[in-house]
């Protein structure tokens, strides 16, 4: 029998700050979330609902530097407006804040410090491309040469485009580096590694076991990863846009992205809630539950848990029930190539017709398989299903509330 637990935290996935939110990120993540935790409300429990945005990483970097702006300019801009957008689309968010506030830089900085001194971290020397002329090492999407696979000639350091292939920098032919154009060369650099593969033994049993009643893509995806066996997992790059490692000799280092950014949704309920958080985070009778959109599932099942479970003092996950991706006519969406329904652009075009979209994308959520998005869909769920049969109820209610009971609800149990 299932434990019963006297609160939940929900959290859901933090939007990266580099760009306004679509329609898939809403199916996937945001209407989900934002139901359960109306759902609960409703029923009288307790609970709180954690957001904000991601705003470090590379991608950030790479915009600021194409615009020719500061990496702040980017997510403070994205920020504004990806907070306005779910305001204004009716997102119930107690917080919704930000992993450059400073209490999230304390907190993430203290949490690897934690780690850093129990003695959890690998650290390792490798080598990796730096560009001499820009006097920087180059992170994976700042290298660029031909795809060894598809002959694509403008293939990133970790993914060609063109046929879809994960890589890494070293299998580029001919490879550059998009801050000078010049041919980058190799340098040992120092990191810090997660152990992921000292955890597996008890995440088999956590995940495999103990959560079988996950959903079937995240417990699927999970077995899949520790099946084909677990690697250490840097938790440090070398950047100058991030929480800087808060040890002695890692200047020019911050803390990845993916360890820095869900240690924000405990720095937001610290925001939130500062003299109560850790009723949250750390009291057994409190249920934590992340959503999430499928590609963000290893980090959330494995690499996050892993974390907390190093750390000690911090409950696990108890759901992490993950999306599929919707795509938009046929086609998957791609921020890249501007094929999206953007909310923000759909707030202005449809004034007033948050809850039909918001009526669409749950009537067609992507629960077990990618869904397509068409405006004509949208347009007959509307017509069909929101003004004839649920406008018909309505209309049908009303009229027999004014024709027996005098334009008055009764209220329950008078019948």
């Amino acid at each position: 029998m299932s434990k019963k637990f006297k609160r939940t935290l929900i959290t859901s996935a933090l939007p990266y700050a580099n760009g306004p939110v679509h329609i898939g990120h809403l199916a996937g993540v945001y209407v989900p979330a934002d139901i359960y935790s109306r759902y609960l409300r409703l029923k009288g429990e307790e609970a709180l609902f954690i957001g904000g945005s991601d705003e470090h990483g590379i991608p950030i970097t790479i915009k600021a530097r194409k615009e020719g702006v500061t990496p702040q300019d980017i997510v403070d801009r994205y920020h504004k407006l990806i907070k306005k957008s779910f305001e204004e689309f009716g997102i119930t968010f107690d917080i919704y804040s930000r992993t450059t506030s400073e209490i999230h830089k304390k907190t993430a900085s203290d949490f690897f410090q934690t780690l850093y001194e129990k003695g959890e971290f690998e650290e390792q020397e490798s080598e990796q491309y730096y560009d001499e002329e820009a006097g920087q090492f180059l992170a994976d999407r700042y290298i660029t040469g031909t795809c060894p696979h598809c002959g694509n000639k403008n293939a990133y350091g970790d993914q060609c485009e063109q046929c879809g292939t994960s890589l890494s920098p070293n299998d580029l032919i001919n490879p550059k580096s998009t801050l000078s154009g010049s041919v980058p060369v190799m340098r040992k650099t120092k990191h810090w590694y997660l152990p992921l593969n000292k955890h597996e033994a008890w995440l088999r049993q956590w995940i495999l076991e103990d959560h079988k009643e996950w959903k079937s893509n995240v417990y699927g995806q999970c077995k899949s990863w520790l099946d084909l066996g677990l690697q250490p997992r840097a938790v440090s790059r070398d950047l100058d846009w991030g929480v800087p490692v808060p040890v002695e000799g890692a200047e020019g280092k911050v803390l990845y992205v993916w360890f820095d950014a869900p240690i924000g949704y405990i720095s937001n309920t610290k925001e939130l809630l500062p003299d109560e958080w850790e009723k949250w985070w750390k009291d057994k009778d409190t249920r934590l539950v992340h959503f999430i959109g499928k590609d963000n599932i290893v980090f959330h099942c494995i690499v996050f848990p892993s974390m907390l479970k190093a750390e000690g003092t911090f409950n696990l996950p108890d759901n992490v029930p993950a999306n599929e991706f919707l795509n938009l006519e046929g086609d998957k969406i791609s921020t890249s190539r501007n094929w999206a329904v953007w909310l923000h652009e759909y707030l202005e075009e449809f004034p007033g017709k948050q809850d039909v979209l918001r009526y669409v994308l749950t009537a067609n959520a992507p629960e077990t398989k990618d869904n397509d998005f068409t405006w004509k869909d949208f347009q007959a769920r509307n017509n069909n299903e929101l003004v004839a049969v649920l406008g018909n109820f309505v209309n049908r209610a009303l009229v027999l509330t004014q024709k027996y009971f005098d334009n008055k609800v009764p209220a329950a149990g008078e019948l």
